[in-house]
């Protein structure tokens, strides 16, 4: 899909480069601009470390002492350095298959747009949708069938009770090494001038566009009047470049689709799961549609009975021609939000908001009130110890 992708460039990582990744609390390699030895944001934790050799003095101990990152990976360094300048200084990072959207609200531009290597490890350090991708990327996937040389085992067949497959609870499939994935940073050029306005979520469902909706959950006026175009432009480039070449029947692709709406660039591929933010639809209300050639699901019609005459499976069936002439009108839900939509004076939570807090004060709140006030007790006391060791050094 190079032609209807914005330029982008892969980044193969080894280990030295996840291992940091992993690793707690946010070392940055050191800019030219770094006139300390390093410098240190306290409220956040983030460090950016001068240059210095790794086999540095005998103060290594020393809580003023931190070593240069980048020095255990310099090639990937140079190379996310050298890329983000062919690609015109400003990129959009993502690995194998997230996104740090959560985290931009550490980044200084407030998005995903990095112009340095340290945005780039800013904001791939600070997301949990890429922790995701570095200790959970099989979450819900069925766990992979024994090796075919290995014979059955009458012990291993279901009984007919049995569930038919096994899912790995946790958070990835059991046999699989993580440190075998083939991970690459993915860097993306980022398109000028890019209106989230115009950015669209679209269903596959059995090779058919379903339904489509927006991105940007913001109400747009102009948005009504394209609705025609918009939705002739995106069905042509399903047709003509996915419908047939991806390899899953159900999947969830976004596209952008600029000014004056002629052409439309592939942004994302998701999967068919509740992972995948429905956004304006829900995941039953997209279950239940009709789609080209396809029964609803969910519903009366799409159970097995007798009709009036007595024929078994024949409710809610019709003739070859009849279906025919429903995929040729089937035309794809196009869902916007409304002028008076709860959505578009931002009544809802704001989005990844959760992501935006420290993990402990997430997790303290599932507690409720209680776990909140013992929260609070116990940062209070954190302070109040650090107060008094700051005033016995002075």
């Amino acid at each position: 899909y190079r032609s209807i992708t914005p330029k982008a460039r892969l980044i193969p990582l080894d280990a030295p480069f996840l291992s940091y990744l992993r690793s707690d609390g946010i070392i940055l390699p050191p800019e030219p601009n770094d006139n300390e030895y390093f410098s240190t944001d306290t409220d956040s934790g983030i460090f950016s470390s001068a240059s210095s050799p790794i086999d540095s003095p005998s103060d290594t101990d020393s809580e003023s002492s931190y070593t240069d990152p980048s020095l255990y990976w310099p090639e990937i360094h140079t190379k996310i350095k050298s890329t983000i300048e062919e690609l015109g200084g400003n990129v959009v990072p993502k690995l194998n298959w997230s996104a740090p959207k959560d985290a931009t609200w550490i980044n200084a531009t407030n998005n995903m747009e990095c112009r340095s290597p340290n945005d780039v490890y800013l904001l791939l350090k600070s997301s949990d949708f890429i922790t995701h991708d570095l200790e959970q990327a099989f979450a819900g996937c069925p766990a992979a069938p024994p090796p075919p040389s290995q014979p059955p085992n009458n012990n291993d067949i279901p009984d007919s009770d049995q569930q038919p497959e096994k899912y790995a609870d946790d958070g990835g499939r059991k046999d699989n090494n993580y440190e075998e994935i083939p991970y690459h940073l993915i860097l993306r050029k980022t398109i000028p001038a890019l209106a989230t306005s115009l950015e669209f979520r679209c269903f596959v469902r059995a090779r058919a566009l379903l339904c489509l909706c927006q991105r940007d959950t913001n109400h747009y006026d102009f948005l009504a009047d394209s609705v025609g175009p918009l939705r002739v432009q995106i069905q042509r480039f399903f047709d003509e470049h996915l419908k047939r070449t991806f390899e899953d029947a159900d999947f969830v692709f976004d596209v952008y689709v600029p000014p004056p709406h002629r052409r439309v660039w592939l942004i994302d591929i998701n999967p068919w799961a509740p992972r995948t933010d429905p956004l304006l639809f829900s995941w039953l209300e997209i279950l239940r549609m009709r789609g080209p050639g396809l029964p609803e699901l969910g519903g009366d019609d799409d159970v097995g009975g007798d009709d009036e005459d007595g024929d078994p499976g024949v409710r809610g069936s019709s003739n070859g021609s009849d279906k025919e002439e429903e995929e040729e009108v089937f035309t794809p839900e196009f869902r916007l939000v409304g002028r008076n939509d709860p959505e578009a004076y931002s009544f809802n939570t704001p989005q990844y908001g959760a992501h935006k807090m420290p993990k402990d004060v997430v997790d303290a709140s599932g507690d409720g009130e209680a776990g909140l006030r013992e929260f609070m007790g116990r940062w209070r006391e954190i302070v109040r110890e650090q107060e008094q060791q700051e005033e016995e050094e002075r």
